[in-house]
Formats: C-alpha cells, structure tokens, sequence
C-alpha cells in the first residue's frame, strides 16, 4: 500500500442519520453534474453514424466522452467548494473567491486530472521532494506545477486562490487532499471500446433466429460450433465489419478470419451443459446438496405442506473448473452466460466449440441434447463412451423440463416430460447405461505435459559430437 488514499473504509449506513446537514443544498450544480452522466458512457447504438460502428463514429464518441468527462471534474470542484462555504468552513469572501458562480457548461472550462487544485499542490511537494506519491501515475495523468494557461483569466484566479486556501488553511488541506477527493478512476478508453465492441457483436449473436432451425418439418433448437457460426454470420455485412474492427483494434490481428474473432468474443460467455464440466469436485459435493433441495422443494409444491428444508452451501470460486464458469454464475450458481457450450460434442471434423443458446427454456435444452444423440449415433457413429455425458446432461435437465413441462401442451398434443421421459428411458436401455452411471461419469484428466529438459548448447567454436 503506497499512499493513504489507498486505504478503504466502511461506514456503516444507520450512522448517516446523525449526519450534519447545512441549511441549504448546492442543487444548481448537482443538476448539472447529473446531466452529464450520461454522456460519459460509450453506447454504439447512440453512435451519429447509422448501421454498425465504425472507426471514425468511435473516434468522434471518445472525443466526446473525454469532454464530458472533463466538464464533470470541473463541476465536482465547484461542488465540493461550495459545500466547504455551505458548511461554514468559508467565508462568503472566500466563497466569492473560489465558486464560478454561473455553473454553466459553456462557462466552466475542462478540467483534466492532475489540474484540480489539489494536485497542483502536491505536484508542487513533489517536485520540492517534500512528499513521494503515485497518485499521478495511478490515474495517468501528467503532475504539473503552474495553473494551465489555457483557462480564462477569472478561472485561473478562482483555481490561485483555491491553492492559496489550502497552503494557509489546515482544516481545508485536510479535505482538499487525495484521501477526500473523487479519484475519477476507470478503465481507459480502449478496454471501454473492446467492452462495448464485444456486447454489440453478442447481443447480435444472440439472435434468436440463429438458435432455431426445422427439423423434420419442426422448429428446434439448434447447436452451433463456433465455425458454423462464423458461416451463419458471414453474410452479415455489419457484423463483420465490427468483428473486424475489434479484431484490428483490439485483439491485433486485422485479417483474423470470423471463427477466430468469434472464438475470443465468446470465450468468456459460455458455460457447460454438464456439472461435471462445469465443477471440480469440491463443486460437485455441493451440486449434489442443492439437488436434494430442490426434490425437497417439488415435494413440498406437491404436498402443499411446508417441509424443513436445510439451506445448501453457497459456491466459491474454487468451486469451479474455469474462472468464467465462476463469473457468470456467482455463488448461487444462478445462469447469466448468455451461451450453453457442450465440451467434447463438436463434429469430428470441427474442433470449435458447440455452443447453444442459454435463451433456450429447458425442454429446448432437453431437445437440443436429444438431437445431439441422434447426430452423434446415426451419423458419426459415436459409442456409448462418448454418448454417455450427453445422457448424463439430459438426466440433470428431466426433473426442470417435469417441473415446467409436465403439463398438457396443446401445441405439442400431448405432454412433452412424459415423452422425453420415454425416449431418455428408451436411450439408457439402448446404450445400456444406469442413473447411477450417468452421475458417476467424470471427464479423462488431462495430464500435464513435462517441460522437456533443456539441451546443452554446444559452442560455436567447438564442433558437436559425432561431427
């Protein structure tokens, strides 16, 4: 820990009530600062140019964004100094003296970090080696030692007699320090634009339209690697602009082929099918309690009566076999990935990863697993070793597609539960299989290779053996 400002402190909320509070609210400039929330957060569907991004309309939303944000560093320290005046901590002389009293946003100029007057102070200790920060590094901003010449006169008075306050007042230059100041950290512009590139490219990959095709005369789920994607959406003229330039801009690579900008934007956005594949077995101890929760809840709905059902451990990070996993479903294991990948089901021939869509109900997933059986026999000639965790995916999806499907569908004629409960029974007598096999399978444990150790370097004025 370098500085002071680094350190984080939890007030409790109920002591906020004793809180003081002046006579009188600087409302004027917090209106004003407000309104220009907004304008500081990168959104592509607001971008002036029409259709996708592009890098001109992307350059144009920085400039912007940057302006804006200046404005409100600008106003945050009128705010804060007239809160001082509102508080007694000033004379009306003073308030006169440091508060542009006309907070008008043609009026204020920009304000950068590293400009408040504040940090001219301490740009000022440091160039006098009176005091060692990374403060300005931290936030990337340039410590300067002189009032910018590019304000206004009465601007520039305002911010010299803001400087002279807090060298001859202690209790100002005890607020007016970067412990009590608004830091105005975030993250820089580039990982902004990669973030907002790659939700335009997903909320386009979610698409409805592309997770359901006919089969058989019927709309179903469909599975897609992640090249048959790229084949999906490679007539999509905007869509591969966008993926090109985020590609370009922020993967380095501009003349990436589509499966391969897809396979990044998606990495981090999918979660297995299969506990597991989803769990190590830390994970799947608690999977297994939570199941047992849930039987118990369908029979106290069943019942009618209210059952003394224990609470189920919460998960931990550690519960996971990836870090994503992890991300996208928290510590109640509730779904917020936006794709369903099936590890290990790709075609022979397209090593991608399959991915469904998490916007499926559960009797699509059940279906979208059904099929994969079906393609995976009839037509790669898969073996019940490799069937088997698609069956165990279809055991841990039935008791939700009974529980929400079980009713008469008159679409369906008839009731979808009691027909997939037919067919799963029908597939593990075929591929004779049990239960208790299906939630017994594991994945093969990759070994980790040997470094293979370092050969001897032969030097160059003396020949190798056998020379």
């Amino acid at each position: 820990m370098h500085d002071e400002w680094e350190r984080f402190y939890e007030f409790t909320g109920a002591k906020l009530q004793d809180f003081p509070l002046p006579a009188r609210s600087p409302l004027a400039v917090a209106r004003l600062l407000d309104s220009f929330a907004p304008a500081v957060k990168l959104e592509l569907d607001a971008l002036p140019e029409s259709g996708s991004p592009t890098r001109s309309a992307l350059e144009a939303a920085r400039a912007d964004i940057s302006g804006a944000r200046h404005r409100m560093i600008a106003l945050q320290e009128e705010l804060d100094w007239q809160v001082y005046g509102l508080y007694g901590l000033l004379s009306d002389a003073d308030v006169a003296r440091t508060v542009a009293h006309s907070p008008e946003p043609s009026t204020i100029p920009e304000v950068r970090l590293g400009e408040r007057a504040f940090e001219i102070v301490l740009a000022r200790q440091v160039a006098g080696s009176e005091v060692e920060t990374v403060w300005f590094e931290r936030h990337g901003s340039t410590p300067i030692t002189e009032i910018p010449n590019h304000w206004p006169d009465w601007y520039r008075d305002i911010v010299q007699t803001r400087i002279d306050i807090i060298n001859s007042r202690k209790d100002i230059a005890l607020i007016e320090r970067p412990e009590c100041k608004r830091r105005w950290a975030g993250d820089s512009w580039e990982k902004k634009e990669k973030s907002a590139l790659r939700t335009w490219l997903l909320d386009r990959i979610e698409e409805p339209s592309l997770w359901y095709a006919l089969r058989d005369g019927i709309k179903q789920p469909r599975t897609l690697t992640v090249s048959q994607l790229a084949d999906a959406l490679r007539d999509d003229t905007d869509f591969n602009s966008v993926a090109q330039l985020y590609a370009a801009d922020h993967m380095g690579k501009p003349d990436l082929p589509l499966a391969n900008a897809l396979a990044d934007v998606v990495d981090a956005e999918h979660v297995p099918y299969l506990a597991a594949l989803r769990y190590k077995d830390s994970g799947l101890r608690n999977r297994e309690q939570w199941e047992k929760v849930w039987e118990l809840q369908r029979e106290e709905d069943r019942m009618g009566e209210r059952l003394d059902i224990p609470v189920p451990p919460k998960y931990k990070g550690a519960d996971f076999l990836r870090q994503s996993y992890w991300s996208n479903r928290g510590k109640l294991d509730v779904p917020k990935e936006r794709f369903i990948s099936y590890l290990g089901a790709s075609p022979d021939a397209d090593p991608t990863v399959l991915l469904g869509w998490a916007g499926w109900d559960h009797k699509d997933q059940a279906q979208a697993l059904f099929n994969l059986v079906d393609d995976r026999t009839k037509q790669a000639g898969w073996d019940t070793d490799r069937i088997k965790p698609l069956l165990a995916g279809l055991l841990e999806v039935m008791p939700w597609v009974r529980q929400w499907h079980g009713e008469y569908d008159e679409e369906w004629e008839g009731v979808p539960a009691d027909e997939y409960q037919a067919y799963f029974e029908e597939l593990c007598a075929k591929h004779q299989v049990s239960e208790a096999d299906l939630r017994a399978w594991r994945p093969e444990k990759t070994r980790a290779k040997k470094k293979a150790a370092p050969k001897e370097t032969v030097p160059a004025e003396q020949p190798a053996l056998g020379e």
